[in-house]
């Protein structure tokens, strides 16, 4: 079992994981929260979400100032004892958002997949599919390195889609609800590793991590730290790991900020 008293260092994935799938409720998980902000132990955000929306979440959770990873590792923002500015530097990964979004146009037009991209719609439109009130949806609308869509089309033009997604250089992520394109050399595991040696440099001690999502685009951040929480989510196709040991791997009975509790509890009774 884990100790408080370890030197610990805890990413999560957002949506199905810490909020609420339909309601965005993370009060469940609110005195785990409280919890490890007093033993100032990091808690790292690590979503699909665009990093506008992230930096709105994290005042929501006290987490302000803490580093986070959006847009599936595309983005990664540092923390800000790692700057001397409040705005510490926001790492842009790979291709970025207008050119991806000129790739997918492209495939569209000239092969005709059906599908709907945050950009082809309003924020209203963007609070009807999420839940999301009209403000929260305009962050989420604010892409810097990935394109995010709704696919309409068969599952044989998807596997085409995503093969000429491969040929151009990038990758077609599946997460709770909607889909996501990035650049194929981005990902949650790049991402959490880079941040994972930014804390090792800067306080000069071993980590215990933990992470904790419930989607399969949360796999390489599951598969990236010491201890994983896979949380019970409403995806058909699970999570699977690499190695999915019951010592390292807890998967909870309850969906999510429930089961974000559950994953957290199990591993420090």
């Amino acid at each position: 079992m884990l100790s408080l008293q370890d030197s610990l260092l805890i990413f999560t994935d957002l949506d199905g994981t810490l909020l609420d799938v339909h309601t965005y409720d993370w009060q469940p998980a609110a005195a785990w929260l409280d919890t490890l902000l007093d033993h100032q132990i990091p808690v790292v955000l690590c979503s699909s979400k665009t990093a506008e929306e992230i930096i709105d979440i994290q005042q929501d959770l006290g987490l302000e100032g803490l580093p986070f990873i959006a847009e599936n590792g595309a983005v990664v923002q540092a923390d800000i004892r790692w700057d001397a500015s409040y705005t510490a530097p926001r790492l842009i990964l790979g291709v970025p958002h207008n050119e991806i979004r000129h790739v997918v146009e492209h495939l569209r037009q000239h092969q005709g997949y059906r599908f709907t991209t945050f950009d082809d719609v309003d924020e209203h439109t963007v609070s009807q599919w999420t839940g999301l009130n009209r403000s929260r949806s305009g962050l989420a609308r604010k892409h810097e390195a990935s394109v995010t869509l709704i696919w309409r089309d068969s599952d044989e033009n998807m596997v085409h889609f995503e093969e000429a997604l491969v040929r151009q250089g990038l990758k077609f992520v599946q997460g709770a609800r909607f889909w996501h394109i990035l650049d194929a050399r981005c990902g949650k595991d790049w991402a959490v590793k880079w941040v994972i040696e930014q804390y090792r440099q800067l306080d000069g001690i071993a980590l215990t991590t933990i992470g904790l999502g419930d989607g399969p685009n949360d796999a390489p951040l599951l598969d990236s730290v010491d201890y994983a929480v896979i949380v019970k989510g409403i995806n058909r196709h699970g999570v699977h790991l690499l190695d999915d040991r019951p010592a390292r791997v807890y998967h909870t009975q309850l969906p999510g900020p429930a089961g974000w509790r559950e994953g957290l509890d199990h591993f420090f009774s």
